[in-house]
Parts: structure tokens; C-alpha cells; sequence
């Protein structure tokens, strides 16, 4: 069954913004670290940005600023706000969420959606 369910990639010209959405099914009760991964066609998958129940958060240093990661708890919900898009925050995003401290080897992901940014 899906447990990671993504919203809100599309298309968007240079400088303007997007909201992802990511939330956790029933069947993940509760998780603590979640977050974002994004992988561009040709280069490895890479942490975006991540958020632990207690709000603390951790970004990439290239979306650092323009990026905002929130989270909703009693809705098992991760928001990515993205703002001054670039070029190269094209890719496909993934929501990955874990019950423990970190989503470095997080045991739920989504299926991913794509952000693409025009120039």
C-alpha cells in the first residue's frame, strides 16, 4: 500500500516558487524525522531538507535560505516551500519519513514528483 503520498511538483519559470506536500499514511504511526530527497537525471540522489517532530530542521547548503521545511503532526504531514527556483532545482523529489533521528536510510519513501524549472 502507498505510505508516502507527494503533491504539488509541476512547472515553474526561474525565481518563482512551489509547495510540495507529503503525507504519511495510517500505516506509518507517528514519524519522527521527515523530509525531502531530490535526484536530477545523471546525478545521485541528495538530502534536501529535514524536519524532526520537535521542529528542528537540517538543509542543503544549495537551497538553504530559499527552501522552507514545515511539518504538521497531527496530520503525519511534511510541506517543502520552495522560492527563487532555479534551473537546477530541476529534478524529481522524493518525501522519505523514518521513526527514528534521521531519514539517511529513512524506511518510507514516496513515489516521487517532478519539479521542473524553466530558465
Amino acid at each position: 500500500q502507498v505510505q508516502l503520498v507527494e503533491s504539488g511538483g509541476g512547472l515553474v519559470q526561474a525565481g518563482g516558487s512551489l509547495r510540495l506536500s507529503c503525507a504519511a499514511s495510517r500505516y506509518i504511526f507517528r514519524p519522527n524525522a521527515m523530509g525531502w530527497y531530490r535526484q536530477a537525471p545523471g546525478k545521485q540522489r541528495e538530502l534536501v531538507a529535514a524536519i524532526n517532530r520537535g521542529g528542528d530542521t537540517n538543509y542543503a547548503d544549495s537551497v538553504k535560505g530559499r527552501f522552507t521545511i514545515s511539518r504538521d503532526n497531527a496530520k503525519s504531514t511534511v510541506y517543502l516551500q520552495m522560492s527563487s527556483l532555479k534551473p537546477e532545482d530541476t529534478a524529481i523529489y522524493y518525501c522519505a519519513a523514518d521513526h527514528g533521528s534521521s531519514i539517511f536510510n529513512a524506511n518510507y519513501w514516496g513515489q516521487g514528483t517532478q519539479v521542473t524549472v524553466s530558465s
